[in-house]
Order: structure tokens, then C-alpha cells, then sequence
């Protein structure tokens, strides 16, 4: 007997599937987190100097940033849920590392194991995509998506309240024991996903994508130390350009690429991944300031004066906004659209920036502005991996989700580094020691909104859609995904299935293969027996057709791509009855 991908979810997915990865995403942001209340320590605290302590920060970054896509393509291949679970699992071995040392390379090992974590955000976001019906897939993806703010803005308060009363290591006993619970939450309560992709792991894809992006952003995060015109920051940055150009070359001639660059050079794949970079610089730089902000002296002339603990408490509702506006999103998407969302999203942030250049004066007024920023980034990232699901096949949904996710981890790179560079160059010397000026606080915020203002015009760039895609962005599966996609493009294949005699064929599946045999896209055939396909590109192709109590078809077609949809009957013959 054969088995077959299903049609649809496979209904397994209970009541707590939700929870628990987006608890498994927060566990995550929790991870990343931790050393907020203690970055300006760490020199003392691992006895080193400073730009060596930085490379503890460093290391997960990079760690992160490789990890992401290429545990988003494993979980395609082998399943999302099991390397959710050994991603988690790496990041409890990595967390117990750093929790029992204070030595400089030990630590930053610990931390390059903890960054291996990132990729359980797309691998939640495919897991619900796989399971979930579609009236809960909107909000689920939403809370997901979010997570890592959410985690982020709940962890600062906690994490500064141990390190200010407890010894700093506790920090990572804690994220420990909850990567545990969120491992055995996970092992316990949510199934494993039947959706595979097929195809053999690209392996030198793998390595190439890392070359590219460690040589792309270590000068983007240590190029302030180094000097943005030093040899080696240049250097380095010039050797990404060329290894990312040949990493591109070579998955454009592989069958079964690590990320499918011809999916993601889509319009609304492009234009949504380079607005998620636009998004992480808006949600790093208020992470950034505001605890700054309120940290330092008022003596100084440019601080609030409030201690590590009140500072997290400000600066807490970031998350908790971002995490209260998902289920806001699934009501708003529904309605209006993801694109729409995402405009509204960034429209918030914008206002939040702009407002929060004149609410800098007391702690009040910097919690003011963390609410108006958390909702906007909540609906803005919320957006995010609808847009994304809504425009790739089941089989690519960790991969590309993990680019997305790639996109905003570079983001929020840049945001460090820009930052880092303008309170640097404009702060005051007293004693010998750099101030960040409410100047440079200000010139922070104007950048956010500058990025935020670019990110709108990449939103509005985006397709338009009509009222069916409102529905298809919550399909829960590739069929219906493709279909009501193919329906509305009219870029692709369609016609009817028929039987022997020409009665049409309900529920028939229809899978379309490309030139190298992969599937391109399936869906399955109306009542009326009317099928359609999107295609990813234009070339030769096959439409295979099966139904029970028919025999399959294999029809040859080719679409020109010249946008109009090429229709194509496809009559079953009988089956076939063998003694």
C-alpha cells in the first residue's frame, strides 16, 4: 500500500498544540534575553576585555542566524516537530554550559549552542500550518510569530530582578530547566507533522549560506570596534557579497536547494522578507534606548534614574501588548488581509516613534511609548509568516519561514550596530567614561521610523488581494493554498477533471511536477470537477491526476508565463482491474 501526503490537516493537533510552541517560541526569546541587565558587566564578570565580552553576544547571533534556514529545511525533510525538539535540546546543553563557567571561550560556546534555538520559530509556524484547521491557524501563526517579543519583553523584568539579587549564573539554570519543560511539553502534546518534502538535505547549500552569513554579519556586529573602514570590516563584508553571490549560483542549479531562491525572488516572498529587515530594526532600537534611558543617572542630564528592575518593568509591555494583539491580528486578517495588516502595523510603529521623541522625560511616558510600539510590531510581525505560507508550497513552509526569520535576526543585527555607532558618537566624556546624550536617543528613534517608513513602502509594493485571499491566507493546506492562489492569478493551469465518459471527477488530486520530477503544487478538483494550479514558474510541465475508481493520467503542459492561465482537461481513463 502507498502512502500519500494528506489532502488536509490531519486533526491530531489538539487544544494545547498552540500553547506549547508558542511557549517553546518564548522559551526561546527567553534565551536570547537573559544577558540584557548584565551586558555592561560582562567584561567584569568573565574578566576580559570588553570587545572580547562582546563576543559572547556575538556568537549567538551567528550561531542563530546560520541555524535558522537550515534547521527550517530539516524539519521540511525530516520532520518539524523532531528537530524542534533537538533544537530546544541543544539549547538546554548550551544554557547548562554557561550556567556552570565564567570562562571567556566557555561562555561564548555556551552561547553559539543557545543560538542554535532560533530555528524553533518557523518550525512552530510550519507545525501549525500542517495541523491547524483554518479558523485557527490566523491567530496561532500570529502568537508564534510574535513569541520572540513577547519572550523578550516578559524575561527583561524577571532577568534583572535575578541579576540584581542572585548570582548571574541562575540566569541560565532557569532558561535550562524551561527548554526542558518545553521539550517534554512538546514530545507529550503536539504530534508530529505528516507533510514532508522531498529531495536530499543540501548539505554544501548549508555550508555556503554559512560562510556567507558569518563573513556578512561579523562586520556588521563588530564593526564598531573594528572601525567601519577598517580592512578587516570591509574585507569581510566584500567576501560575503561574493560568497552569497556563488552560495546563489550553485542552489539555482541544485534539484532539491537548501533555500529555493526562484520561491523566495517571488514578489510577495521579496518584498515581505525585506520589510521583516525593516521590522527588526524597528523592534531592536526601542530595546535598545529605552532601557538605557531609564538606567541612567538623572545626574547626567539624559537619564531617568531608575533602577534594572523598574527599567524592565517600563519597558514589559512591549511584549505583553505584541502578545495581546494576536488574536486582534486573526480578526483583522480575516477581514482585510495580511498586507493590510502589515501597513496598519507599521503605520503604529511610525506613530510610536514619532510620539516617543517628545516622551522622554519620565518613566510614565517611556511605558506609553512601549504599548503603542509592542501593538504595531505585534500586528507588523503577526503579518509576517501569513504573507509568507500564503505564497509557498506545504513542503517549503520551514524553509521559507526560516528565511523570513533569517530577514528579521539581520534586522535586528543592523539596528545593534547602527545604534551602538550613534550613542557612541554622540555621547558626552565625563570622567573618562562615554554617556549616551538624549540626543543620540532621539537620533535612534529617527532612524527606527526611517526604517519604518521604508518598510511601508515595501507593504504597500506588495499584491493586492481580492476578498478570496483573505481565506487563503488561512488555508491550512497546500492544496487549498495553491487553488484559491491559481484562481485568482490566473497564472497557471486549470480546467476539469473528467471520467471516461466526461462527467466530472470530484475530489480528484491533481499534483503538478516540474521539469526535474519535484512537485510544484497540488490541490484537489471541486464538485463540478474544475481544478487550478499556480505555478512558481514559467517551463514544461506535468499534471498528474489520480482519483479512487479511476485510473492515473500524466498530461504534459507548458505555461509561458505570460499570465494568462492555460487550461488543460484531464480525462481519467477506467481503472484498471487485475486478477
Amino acid at each position: 500500500m502507498t502512502q500519500t501526503t494528506p489532502d488536509r490537516p490531519s486533526g491530531r493537533a489538539g487544544g494545547p498544540v498552540v500553547p506549547v510552541l508558542a511557549f517553546a517560541g518564548i522559551v526561546v526569546a527567553v534565551m536570547q534575553t537573559l544577558l540584557v541587565p548584565v551586558v555592561k558587566d560582562l567584561p567584569r564578570l568573565l574578566d576580559s576585555a570588553p570587545a572580547d565580552a562582546t563576543w559572547v553576544l556575538t556568537s549567538t547571533l551567528l550561531s542563530g542566524a546560520v541555524a535558522t534556514p537550515i534547521m527550517g529545511r530539516l524539519g521540511d525533510l525530516f520532520g518539524k516537530r523532531r528537530m524542534l525538539v533537538v533544537s530546544l535540546a541543544v539549547m538546554v546543553v548550551g544554557a547548562l554550559v554557561s550556567a556552570f563557567t565564567s570562562d571567556l571561550l566557555l561562555m561564548i560556546a555556551g552561547r553559539t549552542l543557545q543560538g542554535v534555538a532560533m530555528g524553533a520559530i518557523p518550525l512552530g509556524i510550519g507545525l501549525m500550518r500542517d495541523m491547524l484547521p483554518r479558523e485557527r491557524l490566523g491567530s496561532a501563526m500570529a502568537l508564534m510569530s510574535s513569541s520572540i517579543g513577547v519572550g523578550g519583553g516578559l524575561a527583561l523584568p524577571a532577568a534583572a530582578l535575578v541579576a540584581q539579587h542572585s548570582d548571574w549564573h541562575v540566569l541560565y539554570l532557569g532558561a535550562a530547566g524551561l527548554g526542558v519543560l518545553a521539550i517534554a511539553l512538546t514530545l507529550v502534546l503536539v504530534p508530529e507533522s505528516p507533510v514532508r518534502a522531498r529531495g536530499a538535505f543540501d548539505l554544501p547549500g548549508a555550508l555556503g549560506l554559512s560562510a556567507g552569513l558569518v563573513l556578512l554579519l561579523l562586520p556588521v556586529s563588530k564593526g564598531s570596534d573594528w572601525g567601519w573602514t577598517s580592512g578587516t570590516t570591509l574585507g569581510l563584508a566584500g567576501a560575503a557579497a561574493v560568497v552569497l553571490l556563488l552560495w546563489g549560483v550553485m542552489e539555482l542549479r541544485v534539484a532539491a536547494p537548501l533555500v529555493d531562491l526562484r520561491t523566495t525572488a517571488r514578489r510577495e516572498v521579496l518584498l515581505t522578507n525585506l520589510a521583516s529587515i525593516m521590522i527588526g530594526v524597528s523592534f531592536f532600537v526601542v530595546s535598545l534606548v529605552l532601557p538605557q534611558l531609564l538606567q541612567l543617572p538623572a545626574e547626567t542630564g539624559h537619564g531617568l534614574g531608575q533602577s534594572m528592575v523598574v527599567a524592565g518593568l517600563c519597558v514589559a509591555p512591549l511584549g505583553l501588548t505584541m502578545m495581546f494583539t494576536a488574536p486582534l491580528y486573526a480578526r483583522l486578517s480575516a477581514r482585510y488581509g495580511p498586507r493590510t495588516t502589515l501597513i496598519l502595523g507599521l503605520l503604529v510603529i511610525g506613530a510610536g516613534y514619532g510620539g516617543g521623541l517628545g516622551l522622554m522625560d519620565a518613566a510614565w511616558q517611556t511605558v506609553v511609548t512601549s504599548v503603542v510600539l509592542g501593538a504595531g510590531i505585534g500586528l507588523a510581525y503577526s503579518s509576517l509568516p501569513a504573507l509568507i505560507v500564503g505564497a509557498v508550497p506545504a513542503s517549503e513552509t520551514g524553509a521559507a519561514n526560516g528565511l523570513n526569520t533569517l530577514m528579521r535576526s539581520i534586522g535586528t543585527s543592523v539596528s545593534s550596530a547602527v545604534v551602538g555607532m550613534v550613542l557612541a558618537n554622540t555621547a558626552d566624556t565625563a570622567g573618562g567614561v562615554a554617556v549616551p546624550t538624549m540626543h543620540g536617543f532621539r537620533l535612534s528613534f529617527l532612524i527606527a521610523a526611517a526604517a519604518v517608513a521604508v518598510g511601508l513602502v515595501l507593504a504597500l509594493a506588495l499584491p493586492a488581494r481580492r476578498p478570496p485571499e483573505r481565506l487563503r491566507l488561512r488555508a491550512s493546506s497546500e492544496e487549498e493554498a495553491n487553488l484559491e492562489r491559481a484562481r485568482e492569478a490566473l497564472q497557471g493551469f486549470g480546467g476539469r477533471v473528467l471520467d471516461a465518459s466526461g462527467a466530472p471527477v470530484a475530489r480528484a488530486r491533481v499534483t503538478l511536477l516540474d521539469r526535474h520530477g519535484r512537485r510544484a503544487g497540488a490541490t484537489v478538483s471541486a464538485a463540478d470537477g474544475t481544478y487550478a494550479l499556480a505555478v512558481p514558474a514559467p517551463g514544461p510541465y506535468v499534471l498528474a491526476a489520480r482519483a479512487p475508481g479511476h485510473g492515473p493520467l500524466a498530461s504534459a503542459a507548458t505555461h509561458t508565463g505570460d499570465g494568462d492561465r492555460v487550461d488543460v482537461d484531464l480525462a481519467l481513463p477506467p481503472e484498471t482491474v487485475t486478477a
